[in-house]
C-alpha cells in the first residue's frame, strides 16, 4: 500500500489577468476579450510521503501560494493530477470562513462540520479549543464582535486541534502576543513530531525551516529547481539568492518576476 499523501503529476496553473473589471465581464460572454497569461505553476510533479516534513522555500511569485491552494482545494490545476489523502489542516487564512453572527463556540462546530467531523467528535475537541484560543467570555460572543487577532486565535486553536493527517503553514502565520505566539510553535513542533503527520511549511526563514524539516524544495517561477535534504536545499536556495541579487545588479535577476 502507497504511503504517499500529496502528489503532483504534471501540474500547471495559469490564471487571467485582465487590464479591467469589463474586460473581465465580456469575458463570460465572449472569446474575443483581451487578458495575459500567467503561468502560476509550470509542469509541476512530486510526491510526499506520509510523516514526511516539507519546506517549501521560493521568493514571491514562485508558485508556493498557488501549490498550497490547490492542495487545500482552493484552486484547482489547469492540467495535470492532484492526489491527496488524508485530513488536511491549512494554517493559512486563520480568519477566514467564520460566520459573523455565531458565537466562537458556535464557528467551532461550523468549522468541525467543514473539516467531516461528526458533533460527537467536536465536542470531545471542544474543551482543548476553548483552553488553547484563551479567549474567555468571549468565546461565547459573535465572531464579529472579535478583533482580528481574537479570530486568529480561534482558526489557530481549531485547525491544530483537529487532529490533522497533513499540516501545511504558511511562515506568515502571526497569531498574537510573543507569548502565543510561542504556545503555537510549541503545538506545532508537537504535532510534527507525530510520526504519521505529514508537514509542510511555506517559508524564507531557513532557520526555522532547519529546526521544523527534514526536506527542502525550491521553487522558481513555477518550477520545482531542487530537492533534496533541507541542509542542502538550504545551501542552495542560499546561493541562487546570492546569485540573485548579485545579477540584480546587472539587470539579470534569475528570480526576477
Amino acid at each position: 500500500m502507497s504511503n504517499t499523501v500529496i502528489e503532483f503529476k504534471n501540474v500547471t496553473k495559469t490564471y487571467k489577468l485582465f487590464k479591467s473589471d469589463r474586460q473581465r465581464f465580456k469575458s463570460i460572454f465572449s472569446k474575443k476579450a483581451s487578458y495575459k497569461k500567467k503561468v502560476a505553476v509550470n509542469n509541476l510533479s512530486f510526491k510526499i510521503e506520509k510523516g514526511e516534513s516539507v519546506a517549501l522555500f521560493g521568493k514571491n511569485g514562485a508558485g508556493k501560494s498557488t501549490i498550497l491552494k490547490m492542495i487545500t482545494g482552493v484552486a484547482y490545476p489547469t492540467s495535470g493530477e492532484i492526489t491527496v489523502n488524508g485530513r488536511v489542516s491549512a494554517l493559512l487564512e486563520l480568519t477566514a470562513g467564520f460566520d459573523p453572527e455565531f458565537t466562537g463556540r458556535e464557528n467551532i462546530y461550523f468549522r468541525g462540520q467543514l473539516f467531516g467531523m461528526s458533533n460527537d467528535e467536536i465536542r470531545e475537541l471542544e474543551p482543548e479549543i476553548v483552553d488553547f484560543a484563551d479567549l474567555n467570555d468571549y468565546i461565547d460572543q459573535p465572531v464579529r464582535t472579535y478583533s482580528s487577532g481574537m479570530k486568529a486565535r480561534l482558526g489557530f486553536a481549531i485547525n491544530v486541534s483537529i487532529k490533522p493527517e497533513i499540516l501545511i503553514v504558511d511562515e506568515a502565520l502571526s497569531v498574537g502576543d510573543s507569548e502565543f505566539k510561542k504556545k503555537c510553535l510549541e503545538k506545532i513542533n508537537q504535532i510534527v513530531g507525530e510520526k504519521d503527520v505529514t508537514f509542510l511549511f511555506v517559508t524564507h526563514s531557513t532557520g526555522v525551516a532547519k529546526s521544523f524539516c527534514k526536506r527542502g524544495m525550491v521553487m522558481r517561477q513555477g518550477k520545482l529547481l531542487f530537492d533534496s535534504s533541507i541542509d542542502e536545499a538550504i545551501d542552495f536556495y542560499q546561493k541562487t539568492l546570492e546569485e540573485d541579487e548579485s545579477k540584480k545588479k546587472k539587470g539579470k535577476g534569475i528570480f526576477e518576476q
